[in-house]
């Protein structure tokens, strides 16, 4: 359980009354990305509050009136989901700095230079992105900045979304830890060799593409086949 001092309001309103919960603002961020996390790891106190700061809990019958239930659990999920999260300024300052990194991580790894068909070093697109102007929506996932983060950048370096097509060939005694990593990234075909061999077809983002690399060859100790397909 989130203790309280590290703690937001994430707060959301329904039939004209508040409703909200103290939670983990990390933890409501990588839930609202999809990832499970325990009420118990998330939520800072089992309470649904009328006003948080002054400690006034909602009524079961305001909570029946607005959800349609009294369960605590189906409550606070619709909260964590649709609520506004209420940051102080260092918090906001730590989650835009979070999702600007993300977003750059994001474009290095998806976009190439259309150029040189390389990545642009991540350099070049913090100074872009200063360039640019461009402004961080605390409210809004780093992922559904990307767009438009990229339509600032283009006029002052040249993007391109691109997908590698990669064949994999792995021998039969690391075939099988082989597939694994390869699902990782993303596995369009496998085909497994009668001598128990793997031959398989990954597409990934071209910044992943020493990462894939540098994982097959550890775990074969370098004896593995790659080619880009085009």
């Amino acid at each position: 359980m989130v203790s309280l001092d590290k703690a937001i309001i994430v707060r959301l309103e329904k039939g004209g009354e508040a409703f909200e919960v103290f939670a983990d603002p990390h933890l409501v961020a990588e839930y609202r990305r999809g990832q499970q996390a325990p009420f118990s790891d998330m939520l800072a106190a089992h309470v649904v509050y009328k006003n948080g700061r002054k400690g006034e809990e909602q009524s079961e019958q305001s909570l029946k009136k607005a959800f349609g239930t009294t369960d605590f659990d189906s409550i606070a999920r619709e909260i964590l989901i649709k609520g506004e999260l209420h940051l102080t300024t260092e918090q906001k300052r730590q989650a835009m700095e979070e999702k600007r990194n993300r977003i750059i991580q994001y474009i290095a790894q998806n976009y190439i230079d259309p150029h040189t068909n390389t990545p642009h070093p991540i350099k070049r697109i913090e100074l872009a992105m200063d360039e640019a102007k461009v402004r961080i929506d605390a409210n809004k996932s780093a992922e559904a900045q990307v767009e438009d983060v990229v339509k600032m950048l283009r006029p002052i370096i040249p993007l391109r979304y691109e997908v590698m097509k990669i064949a994999v060939k792995v021998k039969a005694e690391h075939a099988g830890r082989a597939v694994g990593i390869l699902k990782e990234f993303g596995i369009k075909r496998e085909e497994w060799l009668n001598d128990g061999s793997l031959v398989a077809l990954v597409e990934i983002p071209p910044g992943m593409q020493s990462v894939l690399y540098d994982k097959l060859n550890k775990l074969t100790r370098g004896d593995v086949q790659t080619k880009v397909v085009e």
